[in-house]
């Protein structure tokens, strides 16, 4: 195994990752994240017993099936995510689904970019203070490009910190504390559980399966890994994916406004689907 002090990292091989994760999956690292391509990749490099970033960037060129393009890709994803984070979003769901519940409509929504599971489930907590609310006319369709969080997610387990802030209605109802070994940690309930659906999808991928419509659409802190086509490509994907009037959220640094003309703004990184007659 290889002293991670021997680990060899060019500039060459940094340019090889940038080039080898756009093509995968079309994240745009800039020259700022020399450090972190290989802090998040040594640990790969070792697994493997090598002494070199470019013999591990070998492998996998050199096996374009390799499971080890998974392990590659969840390693370069970041994963920052909070329960209701960015609050105001939840309390511009409530009303938008307030609305449309109210005229009898169903209400479906998707987390594109769900890491470890706190964004979809503060989806889910927000629905189920609505009135009406329930499994038949609601749904919560959740994925992530990273396979590991995805599976954390799915379990709905948190360290008992993650959720401190929450109101204790909330908890109380929503949340099962854990006990013995697992003392300092929460399940979500499966009563809300089942709500969310999970699974496994790339936002750049050519061809989208057929998906929606969808009520309201999160994509919150992804377009910024992406250059500017790639941007444009997936909000136009987005937008035949959601509802007349559906809502698309973004992260607080991104703005679309002259990437694409599908939407247009309607409260502070919120944008509506635009109708075209």
């Amino acid at each position: 195994m290889a002293d991670p002090r021997d680990l060899k990292f060019t500039l060459t091989d940094f340019r090889r990752v940038r080039k080898m994760v756009y093509q995968r999956v079309g994240i745009a690292l800039n020259d700022s994240k020399t450090h972190m391509a290989y802090s998040r990749l040594a640990r790969r490099v070792r697994q493997h017993g090598l002494k070199r970033f470019a013999d591990y960037l070998d492998m996998l060129e050199g096996a374009e099936a390799s499971p080890e393009w998974q392990h590659f890709i969840n390693a370069l994803t970041t994963n920052l995510t909070a329960f209701f984070r960015e609050p105001h979003h939840f309390d511009t769901l409530k009303q938008h689904a307030q609305e449309r519940l109210r005229a009898g409509r169903p209400y479906n929504v998707w987390s594109s970019a769900s890491s470890t599971g706190e964004e979809p489930y503060s989806i889910a907590l927000t629905l189920l203070q609505v009135p009406g609310v329930s499994l038949a006319n609601t749904h919560i369709v959740a994925s992530d490009i990273d396979t590991q969080v995805l599976q954390h997610a799915s379990a709905g387990v948190y360290d008992a910190e993650r959720v401190a802030s929450l109101a204790p209605a909330l908890l109380h109802r929503f949340f099962l504390r854990g006990v013995g070994r697992n003392e300092g940690k929460v399940r979500l309930k499966r009563e809300l559980r089942q709500y969310l659906e999970f699974y496994q999808f790339n936002l750049v991928q050519e061809s989208w399966p057929q998906m929606g419509p969808f009520d309201a659409i999160f994509c919150r802190n992804v377009l910024i890994y992406f250059d500017k086509p790639t941007q444009a490509r997936i909000l136009r994907q987005m937008a035949e994916c959601l509802m007349p009037d559906g809502l698309l959220f973004l992260g607080h640094s991104e703005n679309i406004q002259h990437i694409c003309d599908a939407f247009q703004p309607c409260g502070r990184t919120v944008y509506r689907r635009v109708n075209h007659d």
